[in-house]
This record gives structure tokens, sequence and C-alpha cells, in this order.
């Protein structure tokens, strides 16, 4: 660059620096290193540019973002993917957890059947071991009521070796029912099964067996003594009632129930064994029997049942279809009986 097209001295507007390859923006107008009007020149190197001033807002010079639409909503159609397949311990654990619930659920149940068996087992065990009494709402079919024969030869209980044998026919035979009844009376061993033994009784017999001789079955009712030493054998009224062992009528006297009498007593001492008497009891004798009548057992006929419904409450009624009325049997020592 030549020294003339530097030359301060000429204005930056002045037509020779339009082709200027360098041009110095913002310099002065006036060189101030030239000497003027007699003032003191300065040094260039004393000179300081000055900064240009920057607008206190800053515009964008860029153009404008054109606007920018929403595309259109497209619609496609996409495969069904198909389930990814449970890998083998998933498959496994899901099994595991199955059988885990069902083992729960077994568990329950069977603690639940065990509770309820224990319940029945303590109510059967400790309970009064009687049923509700049963009563018949219509009266008894005629056939009970027409004449039957003597009854099939059946022992029903023993007495040492004295066989005591069923006293009405077995067609007429309601319910059979044992007690205590603390008058001096001999024990008695009932054939049969008891019909409201507990549950643990019940249980015992069905899986080791005993407590059942033949298909008879028999009630223990509440008596006024221990043990077994009265025999009610159950029958409508009316129904024939046959000697229940073969002997001799030693005894024939009227029986009586709140000082009225209901019927006789009959008592036969024993063919094979004298030194005991059999008492029969609620019965109407026969007419023509007579103290010293020689008897057969199941064959001879000694009365007929008596109708003690009005007059007594009987305890086997709980175990019959009907008034309960029924005969029962006794045997007591010879001695302490007054024979005529």
């Amino acid at each position: 660059m030549r020294s003339r097209d530097l030359d301060p001295r000429r204005p930056i507007g002045h037509p020779s620096h339009r082709n200027e390859a360098v041009v110095q923006l913002h310099e002065p107008t006036w060189d101030w290193s030239i000497e003027q009007d007699g003032a003191l020149a300065l040094d260039r190197h004393d000179l300081w540019p000055e900064l240009p001033k920057r607008s206190r807002i800053e515009l964008s010079q860029s153009p404008p973002a054109p606007e920018r639409l929403k595309a259109e909503p497209r619609t496609a159609t996409v495969r069904p993917m198909r389930s990814p397949r449970p890998s083998r311990q998933a498959r496994l654990e899901r099994q595991r957890r199955a059988r885990a619930r069902r083992r729960a659920r077994q568990l329950a149940g069977a603690v639940t059947l065990a509770v309820v068996l224990l319940v029945t087992l303590l109510l059967t065990a400790f309970g009064s071991g009687h049923t509700a009494p049963v009563k018949a709402a219509v009266p008894a079919p005629a056939k009970r009521l027409l004449p039957a024969g003597p009854p099939s030869p059946q022992v029903i209980a023993l007495q040492g070796s004295l066989r005591i044998q069923l006293p009405v026919p077995q067609e007429r035979l309601s319910a059979i029912g044992v007690y205590g009844s603390g008058d001096g009376a001999l024990s008695l061993s009932p054939l049969g099964t008891k019909g409201n033994q507990g549950f643990l009784a019940r249980s015992f017999h069905s899986i080791f067996g005993g407590g059942t001789h033949g298909t008879l079955r028999y009630y223990d009712l509440q008596g006024q003594g221990p043990g077994h030493t009265a025999l009610d054998v159950g029958a409508p009224a009316g129904t024939d009632v046959y000697a229940p062992v073969d002997g001799t009528v030693v005894g024939l006297t009227p029986f009586v129930v709140d000082g009225k009498t209901v019927g006789a007593q009959i008592d036969i001492q024993p063919l094979n064994n004298p030194s005991v008497v059999v008492s029969v009891t609620r019965l109407r004798p026969d007419p023509a029997l007579s103290v010293g009548a020689s008897l057969g057992a199941a064959t001879s006929k000694i009365g007929t049942v008596a109708n003690l419904a009005n007059v007594e409450e009987p305890a086997l009624a709980r175990f019959t279809q009907d008034a309960g009325n029924h005969v029962t049997l006794m045997v007591h020592a010879a001695a302490t009986l007054s024979i005529p």
C-alpha cells in the first residue's frame, strides 16, 4: 500500500478511500497528531479507538421461519404381536404356586372337618345319650291292633343262667329299655345293641366288634338306681303278653300307681332256677290265670298290655312312636317275696 493512500489528512469520506482494501471504521474526522490552530499535536499512540455503541434492543436479522402445519393423521394396520412364551422356569414356578394353593385349600378343609368331628364327638360322648321323642301323628295301623300269635322264641336278657325271652310278638314290639329300679332287684344283662350309646362306643364296636348280640336293639333309660335291674318291653295297649320263662305262677297281686290299681303283678318261679322269681307288671291278667298254674316260655298267655298313658309318662315313650305303653320285667331273690 502506498504512503499516499494512508495520508491521514484526508477525511475518511474522501472519494480516494472508496476503493481501499482496508478501511478503519470509526476513525475520528480529524487527525489530532497534526498541529492545528496552534494546538500541540498528539502522538498517534496516545489515541484510543471508540467502541461502537450497541443497540439496547437486538433484533434478529434472520428471516422468519416458515410456519409448520400439523401433518394429517394417517392410519396403519399393525400385525398382532404374539405373546411371548413364558420360560420353563416361569411355568414351573406357576405350577408350584398352584400346587401350594391346592394343598392349602385341602388342609383348610381337613382342619374344618376335624373340628366338626371333634365337636360332634364331645357332644355325643358327654351328652345324655337320649334322643328326642317321636310321637305318632296318626293312629297305629289296623294290622297292629289285630290279634297276633305267640312270639317266636327270642332271648332278650340274662340273669346268670336264667334266660328271659321276649314276652310280646315281634311285630308288636315298639322298643326295649333297661334301667336301675333301686328296689333290690337282681342285675340283668340285656342282649342286642344299645341304641343310644355314645359315639366312642359305637366307633369302638364298629371297628373292633363286640357289644352286639343279634339284631335286637335296646335303650338305656334313666332309672332310680345303678345298673340294669328292670326291663321295659314296649307294645301297644291291648297286646297279648306271654310268659317270659318256663315256670309256675307263685303270685298274682294288684299293681297300684298313685293309689290307683291299674293292672296286676304276676310272679313266676322258673323251673330251672327256683331260687329267684320273675315279676311281670303293668298288664291286665288273663281271667283264666291263677296261682299254681304252669307256664311255658313264649307260649302261655298271661294277660294284655295295660294302658297307662293317662296315669304316667313312660320314659320309653322317647324312643317309640306311640304313648310308650309297656310291661316291666324284674328278677328278685325268692326269699324277698312273700309267696302264698
